[in-house]
C-alpha cells in the first residue's frame, strides 16, 4: 500500500535555507524493518523525493550535493532519500528531512584547496637511507658463495 504526502509549510533544510514543504514529496511504503506483523499491514517507510533545482542552492553547492548524494540522485536530477528506522511514519518522515539537512550542511562546506609541497631534504635522505639499509639486509639473505 502506497500513499503520497506533501505539506506546504516551510521546512529548514540547513545552511540557513528553507524550502516550501510542497516541494518535498513523501511516499510511504511497506517497511522491511522491525515491527513483527505490523510491517505487513502498515506503510511506515518514508521516501523523500525532491528536485535538486527546487532546493535553490547556488551552482557549486548544488554540484557538491550531487557528489555527496552519489547514487541517490536520479537521471532527472531528483534526490531520493528513504528512512525506515522506526515504526512511525512521522518519525521516518522527520528522519528523511534530517538526512536532507545533513547533506545540505555538508554541501555548504567549501573544501580547502590542497597546497602542493615538496618533501624536505631530511625526509628524502631518511627514506633513501632506509631503502639502502633494507637492500643490504636482503642482500645478506642470499646464498653465500663460500662453498
Amino acid at each position: 500500500m502506497e500513499s503520497g504526502f506533501s505539506d506546504n509549510t516551510a521546512v529548514s533544510i540547513g545552511a540557513g535555507r528553507t524550502i516550501d514543504g510542497g516541494l518535498l514529496v513523501f511516499l510511504f511504503v511497506r517497511s522491511s524493518g522491525p515491527g513483527g506483523q505490523n510491517v505487513n499491514k502498515r506503510a511506515t517507510k518514508a521516501q523523500l523525493r525532491v528536485s535538486v533545482e527546487d532546493l535553490g542552492l547556488p551552482g557549486a553547492m548544488a554540484d557538491r550535493l550531487r557528489k555527496i548524494a552519489g547514487g541517490a540522485i536520479t537521471q532527472e536530477d531528483v534526490l531520493l532519500i528513504s528512512c525506515d528506522e522506526t515504526r512511525s511514519q512521522g518519525r521516518n518522515r522527520q528522519g528523511c528531512i534530517d538526512q536532507l539537512r545533513a547533506m545540505v550542511n555538508a554541501a555548504a562546506v567549501v573544501p580547502k584547496n590542497r597546497k602542493k609541497t615538496k618533501p624536505t631534504r631530511g625526509s628524502v635522505e631518511r627514506r633513501i637511507g632506509e631503502k639502502k639499509r633494507r637492500g643490504q639486509i636482503k642482500k645478506r639473505r642470499g646464498s653465500s658463495d663460500e662453498d
